[in-house]
């Protein structure tokens, strides 16, 4: 008996065991993996922690502090899984603190949780076996300052073992190592460290306005390349630059970019200088959708325009508008922030808007959802945009999602008649949840896929896929009555895969497997005029490429060397990265979560990984120190 009042310790440490191989099965498989043990050693430094105090007053105050103590930690267990289930990651201190709009999509929530009902009872476990077995436990008030010393120790010496452990750990892109110290990336490291970790690391780095660390060297000389007039380039003088500034992240910053190779002019550059631009972001687009009868204008694009056969949009991990970002910047997006919202106070120069803004188009940008969500109010007119969503200035029918076709009916006139223009739409057609009742447009088109041999859902998600077809073909024979299609480019890409369908509904659509990695993130990348002359590209491309290949389609000035996509059709070796740092070349693939490559006979792995590394790095500190501000005056030249 005297050993009862630390049986609640104890119980704590089971807990915390129960919530972590439950939790770790619930979202990957896997009840034990690599990160089992880290997530056992930490989680015990919490769960001690946790009890001492919960178990330092009064019997009746210990009771009902540890009752609730189970029900919290139940409880973000629960909530990081339904999460999961719906968004495909976890969600993040700084997304926590931005929340206030999430109210709009609590219908995803209350289904998440439906839907997820016998594990979320099942994390709770310890909280309702505690309540019912609470006489088993003795609360008795303690004064022994001895115990309390020795629990503390134990705490400490927990702690370092797990620390200890991790510094023994390899240093590979994604190892435990890499997670605790320098990598935020959440779904490795819930997998190699266990989800109270990862959290706390989060909330420490958001606390702290963590950056992230460079964590491998380039070993190649900082060349300075000659500038012509033969290159996408523009002539800044670097040297000059690094001699006035002081910082020496700045400096960093410079001698990199110094030390970039431009891209060449090419055959392409410029054929469309003077045409009038329309760029689609098509909310959880996916090739899987194009299909000669049920989206025939998508279909037609791709056949008759240029057909991306190795394109991938990658996921990053934080937001959906992550997807934007990337592809209106040509910048990775840093992890643990929503990057778009914070790129609206920095000078961003390259981007669409603002290039042809400053060449004389009509600068446009809409988005059928609310026009504030995800900080778009800031971010897309400082893209050079002017802005309407929906509540400044974008009138749709009120439905839930809101149609890309009466999207395009109410906008096209705002700009069509004022050459040369540029839109930009994000789209919201395709918008989850894939079911016919509670999703408008997907009953809209409801008897359209009927007949299909597919499951509900993936019915659900093709009828909204209709929708953004129609508004494509809406838009297509506006511009042909118009008498501007003959001069006008269109650009469709996706923010992201849909990953609100299940793999095996992904599967399903796709008549047969996809591997996980890799293949999940291809995609489609529309690029389409009258009458063109179909082009197929077989090098690999991302969304990080669009903007550098659409700036020099359109022979607008720009420096290769600062952005971190590639112009598609220049003569520089292609790279998709991902946001797990897995990368495809012409040559190969590196799976950063096997660490392997493919094929295995692929030598350059040391230097294309010390590139992707550097990309990310690069990437975070544009965002952070507002650095494209630093060359403005060179930057802004964009005629001469």
């Amino acid at each position: 008996m005297k050993y009862r009042n630390l049986l609640i310790h104890l119980y704590w440490i089971l807990s915390f065991f129960y919530f972590e191989i439950f939790f770790s099965f619930f979202y990957s498989g896997r009840f034990f993996s690599s990160g089992t043990l880290h997530a056992f050693l930490f989680g015990s430094t919490f769960a001690l922690s946790l009890s001492v105090i919960f178990s330092a007053s009064s019997p009746k105050f210990n009771r009902i502090a540890n009752s609730i103590g189970l029900f919290i930690v139940g409880f973000i267990y629960a909530s990081q899984l339904v999460y999961y289930r719906i968004f495909n990651t976890f969600y993040i201190a700084y997304s926590v603190e931005n929340s206030g709009q999430a109210f709009e999509f609590a219908d995803h929530a209350f289904f998440g949780i439906i839907e997820n009902i016998s594990e979320i009872i099942l994390l709770f476990v310890p909280f309702i076996f505690f309540m019912i077995a609470m006489k088993l436990f003795r609360f008795k008030i303690h004064r022994n300052l001895k115990i309390s010393v020795v629990i503390i120790m134990f705490v400490v010496l927990i702690h370092l073992s797990a620390v200890a452990l991790i510094d023994e750990d390899n240093r590979s892109e994604n190892s435990a190592y890499n997670m605790y110290y320098h990598a935020n990336h959440p779904d490795f490291s819930v997998g190699k460290l266990g989800l109270m970790t990862y959290m706390r690391l989060d909330l420490k780095r958001h606390l702290t306005h963590w950056s992230p660390k460079l964590t491998t060297e380039s070993t190649n000389e900082i060349t300075s390349f000659v500038i012509n007039d033969n290159q996408n380039a523009i002539k800044i003088d670097f040297d000059a630059l690094i001699e006035n500034e002081t910082s020496q992240e700045i400096i960093a910053l410079h001698n990199y970019f110094k030390g970039q190779k431009p891209t060449e002019k090419n055959e392409y550059t410029g054929i469309y200088e003077g045409y009038n631009l329309i760029v689609i972001t098509a909310e959880s687009f996916s090739y899987l959708a194009i299909d000669e009868h049920l989206t025939p204008t998508l279909y037609k694009m791709t056949q008759e325009g240029y057909l991306f056969k190795n394109f991938y949009t990658p996921i990053w991990g934080v937001s959906t508008t992550d997807g934007e970002y990337v592809a209106t910047t040509g910048l990775i997006p840093k992890s643990g922030v929503w990057s778009f919202k914070l790129s609206s106070d920095n000078a961003l120069p390259f981007t669409l808007g603002n290039r042809l803004r400053n060449l004389g188009y009509t600068t446009k940008a809409y988005h059928n959802h609310t026009y504030n969500y995800y900080g778009r109010e800031l971010s897309h007119p400082n893209l050079g945009y002017d802005y309407k969503g929906i509540g400044n200035g974008l009138e749709l029918t009120d439905t839930w999602p809101k149609s890309d076709l009466e999207m395009m009916r109410v906008t096209l006139p705002d700009y069509a008649g004022i050459t040369p223009f540029h839109a930009y739409y994000m789209t919201v057609s395709g918008h989850m949840r894939y079911v016919f009742n509670g999703n408008f447009i997907a009953k809209k088109n409801k008897a359209l896929v009927d007949d299909l041999p597919y499951s509900e859902s993936v019915k659900a998600y093709l009828a909204t896929q209709i929708e953004l077809d129609r508004g494509v073909q809406y838009l297509l024979e506006y511009l042909e009555d118009s008498g501007l299609a003959d001069e006008t480019l269109i650009a469709i890409s996706s923010d992201h895969y849909p990953y609100a369908l299940t793999y095996e509904e992904i599967e399903e659509l796709n008549g047969g497997k996809i591997e996980r990695d890799f293949e999940l993130y291809r995609n489609a990348f529309i690029l389409y005029t009258k009458n063109m002359i179909p082009v197929s590209i077989d090098a690999p491309a991302s969304s990080l490429d669009i903007l550098p290949t659409l700036l020099n389609l359109l022979g607008v000035k720009y420096d290769s060397r600062l952005l971190m996509g590639r112009d598609i059709f220049s003569n520089a070796d292609p790279l998709v990265v991902f946001y797990n740092k897995s990368y495809i070349t012409d040559q190969g693939r590196y799976n950063s979560r096997t660490d392997e490559f493919m094929p295995t006979a692929f030598q350059t792995n040391n230097e294309i990984s010390t590139i992707v590394d550097e990309k990310f790095y690069y990437s975070s500190k544009i965002l952070e120190l507002d650095y494209y501000s630093k060359i403005l005056e060179f930057t802004e030249k964009t005629k001469d």
